[in-house]
């Protein structure tokens, strides 16, 4: 007797949902209404005969045997997607899979693009958000960017690029605290924390023994940290590429010019598993990459 297999509409559709842990965003990827995503989720699960996520209102999250599970589904529509076939008359362009951090996709990456589709014009690029620090798993990306600190196992690192780290204020913020004329004058403002820009390393520089700020608004993306230092919140810590255009346009100030920290702990790296450079499309976005950012 054939064995019974799972439908592979319910099957694409699980892995969307683990995916974005969110069913609305699986549905509207797969181009299904949110109650359709959810009906080829109940019928996966009846089929398995486990539940698959755990439901805390809109919120979704993998069970334990979900995330086992999740790693044969992913296996089974890769094997799928990469098997070749050669007398299908009309191929799928070549698609890569790639996830970013959302600073560096909205300041550096998004705007060249267009240099990379202009040499591959039939590669298709999908960009998926992480947060850096936090997510580290390479299970859903052919190749990711990731900030820190660039020791990550079991995969290939390569350095993009690093810049120094430098603090900023907006002009309204200083004109209501007052000249920030050395660095030892911060001891009057409100420090923006972010475990993206550490401030220790930085105090170090500037010849001040003190220690990691614990109090105060804390904001881990550096974009979210730039618009706070914009809207007057504190004084932060920025990277030249980041916070160009506000300085050009007068919107931030940069303080104590001849205090930058050259080597921050945290730096851009491409990641990625070996044998993903075997794929021709991966292996051009990647030298891409390396070559675009590492003139910067």
């Amino acid at each position: 007797m054939a064995s019974r297999l799972p439908p592979v509409h319910a099957l694409s559709a699980f892995e969307a949902a683990a995916r974005h842990a969110s069913f609305a965003l699986a549905a509207e990827e797969l181009c299904i209404t949110p109650s359709a995503l959810s009906h080829r989720i109940r019928l996966l699960e009846e089929f398995v005969g486990e539940r698959l996520f755990l439901r805390d209102g809109r919120a979704v999250s993998l069970s334990e045997f979900g995330r086992r599970y999740l790693d044969v589904v992913k296996a089974a529509l890769r094997t799928l997607s990469d098997f070749p076939l050669p007398h299908r008359t009309a191929p799928a362009q070549p698609r890569i899979k790639v996830t970013v951090p959302p600073t560096f996709a909205r300041c550096l990456l998004v705007p060249r693009l267009s240099e990379f589709a202009a040499l591959h014009p039939d590669i298709v690029l999908e960009l998926f958000l992480s947060v850096p620090l936090y997510d580290l798993s390479l299970s859903e990306s052919d190749v990711e960017v990731r900030f820190g600190a660039g020791k990550y196992t079991e995969t290939v690192t390569e350095k993009l690029f690093e810049e120094p780290t430098f603090a900023v204020a907006s002009p309204a913020y200083l004109a209501r605290i007052g000249k920030l004329d050395t660095p030892a004058d911060l001891k009057q403002a409100t420090l923006l924390r972010s475990a993206l820009e550490p401030w220790q390393p930085w105090f170090e520089v500037a010849g001040l023994d003190w220690p990691e700020p614990s109090n105060g608004l804390r904001l881990d993306d550096l974009g979210l940290l730039l618009e706070a230092v914009r809207h007057g919140h504190g004084v932060g810590l920025t990277r030249q590429h980041f916070v160009q255009d506000l300085l050009e346009r007068g919107e931030v100030v940069h303080l104590f010019k001849d205090i930058q920290l050259k080597t921050p702990p945290h730096a851009y790296y491409v990641v990625y598993e070996p044998q993903v450079r075997a794929r021709p499309e991966v292996n051009v976005f990647i030298d891409w990459l390396l070559d675009t950012f590492g003139k910067l």
